[in-house]
């Protein structure tokens, strides 16, 4: 190996590796509860009994799910080097997404009136993560009409949330002690995407519960998992995702839904084929400035779960040959009409943090929105009190990758002359 890449394989472990930034109470947990740690079941018929004696229902709706649980499953086993609190999340995660499919099925089965709920022109953000989709969403969640999809509802989204204990409903608590625990396992994470039972979360929190999409390999180190499903149908996914907007918003309606999932990108026509008034902002930044946080957020992430992170693993698939396929088949499908071009907007990172609420005033003149003084009063007061780095500085890098920025800056080329995005990265 010469010194060059050497010196590369370092850059990419120092971006990436976080084991030794856990607290010291998580690595003694996982040091003295590692010997008993196959004593956390993962076996997945195992599972679908204990989430029908934990609810006392046995109807998980469709089978089509059956499949991807045992892929998941098998793969947290064989691959996913889970370390004893790993595993312990996991099982909880995989535990809560079967529950929440016995008691959908039995919300529903009581309350047929619920899938006769219209989801009127729901808006959706899209793009690359860390383009700006996060500070945008939050910004338009300011505006009181917009119904948004919060972090303890999606976890939780049965039995249907209600006016007189929306604010105090104790799903809300028990969430937000799940969803901070990832920053007090891995502090660091903190600094890179704010988590919390009454924060804004993206749709594949819902979408999760038919076992497929991007969220569980995001999660986990399960790439047979992950290869198994890129070519399933995901047509499951967003029927869930109705039926659960839906039961959120029976008894606690919006004037319209806001809506945000980078990888929505990957599944464009099924999600307009569901929701064909839906609107889209997709904002753009430049790829080759957003691969190395990406790398380090999903790093952090792993670093949570598992005894060891493959850097190379991560990087190949959260750099390029996630990317470049992504924004090029969006550009295409917008070119073809296969998608309803003009219900797009599109939102450069560069305008947004420069002037947000011109680029927020814009995007809703263009869908032939309201844009009231309540709504750009309350963006202006939420940008205030949340400073950028408000949790402290991300440090990340794309030089720390190994990748030749010449071959990058060209594989993005037209699409930064597309849409105008300036290069970050030099």
């Amino acid at each position: 190996m010469s010194d060059s890449q050497a010196q590369t394989r370092a850059d990419i472990r120092a971006l990436t590796d976080f084991s030794k930034k856990r607290v010291p109470w998580v690595r003694a947990l996982n040091f003295v509860a590692g010997p008993f740690e196959k004593l956390v079941g993962l076996d997945h018929n195992e599972l679908l009994e204990a989430a029908r004696k934990r609810t006392g229902l046995t109807d998980f709706g469709s089978d089509d799910f059956l499949a991807p649980l045992e892929w998941f499953t098998s793969s947290l086993e064989a691959e996913a080097k889970l370390t004893f609190l790993g595993r312990v999340m996991a099982r909880r995660d995989v535990l809560v997404l079967l529950e929440n499919r016995l008691k959908i099925v039995d919300t529903l089965r009581r309350h047929p009136e619920i899938e006769k709920e219209e989801i009127r022109e729901p808006l959706f953000i899209v793009g690359l993560s860390r383009s700006g989709t996060s500070i945008l969403h939050e910004l338009l969640d300011q505006d009181p009409r917009h119904r948004t999809l919060l972090s303890w509802e999606a976890r939780y989204p049965c039995p249907p949330p209600e006016a007189a204990t929306y604010e105090t409903d104790k799903r809300i608590r028990l969430a937000n002690f799940e969803l901070t625990l990832w920053s007090r396992i891995v502090p660091a994470y903190r600094s890179m995407h704010e988590m919390g039972g009454r924060i804004p979360t993206e749709c594949g929190d819902i979408t999760c519960n038919a076992f497929i999409g991007d969220r569980l390999p995001a999660l986990h180190q399960v790439p047979s998992y992950a290869k198994k499903i890129a070519d399933i149908d995901i047509r499951p996914a967003y029927t869930m995702h109705k039926k659960i907007l839906q039961i959120l918003q029976w008894k606690m309606p919006g004037e319209r839904w806001l809506l945000k999932a980078p990888a929505h990108m990957n599944w464009l026509p099924t999600l307009f084929d569901i929701y064909p008034d839906a609107r889209m902002i997709q904002t753009h930044r430049d790829p080759l400035q957003i691969m190395g946080s990406t790398v380090s957020l999903i790093s952090a992430i792993l670093w949570m779960r598992t005894k060891e992170v493959d850097p190379e693993a991560v990087k190949l698939a959260f750099g390029p040959a996630y990317y470049e396929p992504q924004l090029y088949n969006v550009m295409r499908l917008r070119d073809e009409s296969v998608v309803p071009t003009p219900q797009f907007y599109d939102v450069r990172f560069q305008d947004l943090m420069s002037a947000p609420f011109d680029t927020v005033r814009a995007a809703y003149d263009y869908f032939g929105w309201d844009y009231t003084d309540e709504a750009e009063s309350r963006m202006r007061a939420y940008l205030e009190h949340k400073p950028r780095d408000k949790f402290g500085k991300h440090f990340y890098s794309f030089h720390d990758l190994g990748l030749d920025l010449e071959t990058e800056r060209n594989r993005y080329r037209d699409y930064q002359a597309r849409f105008g995005v300036e290069s970050e990265v030099t």
